[in-house]
């Protein structure tokens, strides 16, 4: 699973013209997935992304994470993050999970997140074409794969 973690002041995730999502601080994370993914990545980037010591303490350095902040998550699945560029202009999306894999994967991760945070997060809509507003707060983007854990 690879992500993109975006630490943000709101952000909001709009289908056919409704909001169906809408959150102040917190993290916009998007999700893409292939069809490696397992059990044990939903559970690393899940500690990962709660864990992330990326919102500003009393001293505004970036010391606490999503959990200490009690702060919000808005999740977006994104097949698009694992492009292949290195051919031509055209890219490739054919390391993405197809949705008969990717769809549980999701929703397992919506469900780990929630578990973690202890709370109900809100998402996208898998599949849908989705307009993402953001006001990217620093800005701070992190980009986290489960499979080049370093």
């Amino acid at each position: 699973m690879k992500v993109v973690i975006q630490r943000v002041s709101q952000a909001s995730v709009t289908i056919a013209g409704e909001v169906v999502a809408s959150i102040s601080s917190g993290l916009l994370v998007l999700v893409g997935i292939v069809d490696e993914d397992t059990q044990e990545d939903i559970v690393w980037l899940t500690n990962k992304i709660c864990n992330l010591r990326v919102f500003e303490d009393e001293n505004q350095v970036m010391n606490c994470s999503l959990l200490e902040q009690k702060g919000d998550i808005i999740v977006v699945s994104q097949f698009t993050l694992h492009a292949a560029t290195k051919k031509g202009n055209r890219p490739s999306y054919i390391k993405a999970a197809k949705p008969d894999v990717a769809i549980p994967m999701y929703e397992q991760f919506i469900s780990e997140l929630e578990t973690t945070l202890g709370k109900k997060i809100q998402t996208g809509q898998f599949g849908a074409d989705m307009k993402v507003a953001l006001v990217n707060d620093g800005p701070v983007t992190i980009i986290i794969d489960s499979k080049n854990k370093e």
